[in-house]
């Protein structure tokens, strides 16, 4: 492990030190910040979309971008 994370082909996880700061949070900060990386997500994978398709309309676009991010649920 190195810094608290995991490298390779293992997990990444949280060290003890960004656990304890992590528990200070109130639920709204954590609901923020869970918001933040998932916007953030969300965004990288339109990105790479439109660099790999773009011919692909919005609509399209936003299609695969919600299959990817329910993990094909949608």
């Amino acid at each position: 492990m190195k810094d608290g994370f995991m490298v390779a082909d293992r997990w990444e996880c949280v060290s003890d030190d960004m656990a304890e700061i992590l528990r200070k949070k109130t639920g709204a900060e954590r609901l923020a910040i869970a918001h933040g990386l998932w916007r953030s997500a969300r965004n990288l994978i339109v990105y790479c979309l439109r660099q790999e398709n773009p011919d692909w309309t919005d609509e399209e676009i936003e299609r695969e971008t919600a299959r990817r991010m329910s993990h094909g649920a949608v």
